[in-house]
Parts: structure tokens; C-alpha cells; sequence
């Protein structure tokens, strides 16, 4: 590593975590704020908040605003040193620019590999505590009210309610159907399913059940009560807000397969958040040499309309990805192509700067 190495990876490191601690610092501020109504509400002292809330909240901030906060960092430090000939006097004494690059690609590469490290593990963890803490202090209480529920609970197993109490994990108008080779083996019928959390098994009230043996003959009886264990709990029906974000890379793969086995729709968010996490650390790399192009050239205008421009590319940027969400979610493309999109099309813009843009 030469001397011009060290010297830009020093300038980019500290100007990058200066830019997280001052955006950090905002946002932290304005959500106090917004919610310190909830916190009086609730008695909560201010060293419980902060290990319980923002302790947490702070490494989840700091990933979404990652970005902005690179593009900006870039922008920043490469305007400043244009606009100090420094940049004009490194090209001139016979490194390229492609070189001059290099020890930006490095310092976005270190960070590339540090963010897939905190969204895949660090962060989920993180999240825990803190959603768990956003459900009981700051959010009404949740109630489920999907209907007509089906849930694939076994290889030949099915079962449906129309609806579910979450709050006594109660299911109404409930039946369970064995299915092989296309041909309905048996149907239980009942008014309610309830959990026993004494016993840990759901608990089937006043049922019946009808048997079909071969095409025409059929049995059927009834009964008063009966336990039963299946392959489905309570928790399958409780709050999922934000469920993605507490995940880390195992638990939200074997979720997704989990889920997919059940027969279970609507696991496009969960696929984006996937793929999302492994497009994240190129996000950077891409970020930090569009920054390079637009801030190398100086400007006699001064720093100000580049760092402005960064800002506007950084929020396209996040207002990309909030799109590739909706879409994703909305099922018109695929999640992965969906979570790659921004990166995509940035990388192209990218490489259209560098062989147009002027340096």
C-alpha cells in the first residue's frame, strides 16, 4: 500500500463514520422526540430506552442510511481535495485515474464485507430487542384478522380456519383434511380449535369426522373433545411486524423454506430482504465510484452543488430501492431481480459517467 493509498483510505474511513455519527445523531434526536410521549406513558427511564431501544436502534439506522452516508462521504472528500488541486496534481504526476480509484474501491470493498457481516447476523440480533420493544410500547395492540387461513401442516395434511382470535388463540369453523394421490382420505370438522398452554397441544371441540374407504364407502363418527399436536402454533398467527429485519441469514432461510413446505403465500418481502442483504455490499462499491466521477472534477462553483448532487443520487438511490420493495411485494416481478434493481441500474449509470463524465 503507497503512500496516496493510506492517505485517501485515512480521509474516507474518518469522513465516513463522522457522516453516520452526525446523520445518526439527527435521527436519534427527532425520534426522541416524536416519541417521548409514548415513553412518559409508559414510566420508562432514560437508561432503559436507550439500552432496550436505541442501543439496538442505532446499528439498524446506521445500515439504512449507509447510501447516503458513502455517497455523501465520497462526494465530500473528493470534492474538497479537487477543489485543493490535490486531485489535479495526483493525475498529473502519472497515476490514472483508474488507480487513483483503487483505494476507494478498497475502503468500499472493507466496508462491503463488514455490512454483509451486520445485516446477516449483527443487526437481526439487534432487531430483536428492538422491535420487541417498538410491539410493546410504541404500537397498538395486534390483532390477526386474516380469513379463510389454510396451512399445509404435513406431506398429505391440511388445514383450514376461517378465522383466528390471537388474543385467547382461539380458531373458528376449523377442519382438517388428509390428502394423497388427489383423493380426500379423511375430513375433521369443528367449530373451534383452541391452544391448551398447559398441555401444549390444541385442544378440538365437539367434532366430527368423515373417512372415505375407495370411491363410495364412507365412515363417520363424532366426538366430544380431543388433543391433538400439529405442526403449527400460536406463533404462527402473532405480530409480524417487521419480522424480516430480526432474522438473521439462517433463520430467514429456513423461515422462507418453512414457509414455502406450508404452502404459504406472500413470501416475496422475505425473499427481497434476502436478496437485498446480499446486494447491500456491492450497493457500496457502486455508490463509491459514481461518487468518485461526479466529485473529481473542480468546480468553480465551489463544493456545494457536488455534495448537493450527491445528496439528490443518495435519495434516488433510497427511493429505488423502496420501489424494488413494493414491486417485490406485489409480486409483478421476481424478488431477487426486484432487491438487484437499484444496483443495476446505478452500475449502469456508473459505467456511462465513467466513460462520458469529464476528469
Amino acid at each position: 500500500m503507497k503512500i496516496l493509498d493510506r492517505y485517501i483510505l485515512k480521509k474516507f474511513f474518518v469522513t465516513y463514520f463522522f457522516v453516520v455519527a452526525i446523520l445518526i445523531s439527527v435521527i436519534v434526536v427527532i425520534d426522541y422526540t416524536e416519541k417521548s410521549d409514548d415513553f412518559i406513558k409508559h414510566d420508562l427511564s432514560i437508561a432503559y430506552i436507550f439500552m432496550e431501544y436505541y442501543l439496538n436502534y442505532i446499528p439498524n439506522m446506521a445500515n439504512t442510511l449507509s447510501p447516503i452516508a458513502i455517497f455523501i462521504t465520497v462526494v465530500f472528500m473528493t470534492a474538497r481535495m479537487a477543489s485543493h488541486t490535490e486531485i489535479i496534481a495526483i493525475l498529473s504526476s502519472g497515476v490514472s485515474f483508474r488507480r487513483f480509484l483503487l483505494p476507494y474501491v478498497m475502503g468500499a470493498t472493507i466496508l462491503g464485507v463488514f455490512t454483509f457481516f451486520m445485516v446477516g447476523w449483527i443487526i437481526p440480533n439487534a432487531a430483536k430487542v428492538q422491535v420487541a420493544f417498538q410491539v410493546k410500547y410504541l404500537k397498538n395492540p395486534f390483532y390477526y384478522d386474516d380469513r379463510d387461513i389454510h396451512f399445509r401442516i404435513g406431506d398429505s395434511t391440511y388445514i383450514y380456519m376461517e378465522y383466528y382470535n390471537n388474543r385467547n388463540k382461539t380458531g373458528y369453523k376449523f377442519t382438517m383434511e388428509k390428502i394423497a394421490d388427489n383423493k380426500l382420505l379423511s375430513k375433521l370438522r369443528s367449530d373451534k380449535v383452541a391452544w391448551d398452554t398447559t398441555a401444549q397441544k390444541w385442544h378440538i371441540a365437539e367434532y366430527t369426522v368423515h373417512e372415505f374407504i375407495g370411491e363410495k364407502e364412507e365412515k363417520m363418527w363424532t366426538g366430544t373433545e380431543m388433543d391433538t399436536s400439529l405442526n403449527i402454533t400460536p406463533k404462527y398467527f402473532e405480530n409480524n411486524y417487521k419480522l424480516e429485519e430480526t432474522m438473521t441469514f439462517d433463520e430467514l432461510e429456513n423461515f422462507i423454506q418453512e414457509q414455502k413446505a406450508r404452502g404459504v403465500g406472500n413470501v416475496e418481502r422475505f425473499l427481497n430482504t434476502k436478496y437485498e442483504r446480499y446486494a447491500y455490499p456491492f450497493a457500496i462499491i457502486i455508490l463509491t465510484v459514481m461518487g468518485v466521477i461526479i466529485s473529481a472534477k473542480k468546480s468553480r462553483r465551489g463544493t456545494g452543488p457536488q455534495i448537493a448532487f450527491g445528496f439528490t443520487m443518495a435519495f434516488i438511490y433510497l427511493l429505488f430501492v423502496i420501489m424494488s420493495r413494493s414491486i417485490a411485494a406485489g409480486g409483478t416481478v421476481s424478488p431477487m431481480l426486484a432487491a438487484w434493481l437499484p444496483n443495476l441500474t446505478f452500475f449502469g449509470i456508473t459505467i456511462f459517467m465513467y466513460f462520458t463524465v469529464p476528469r
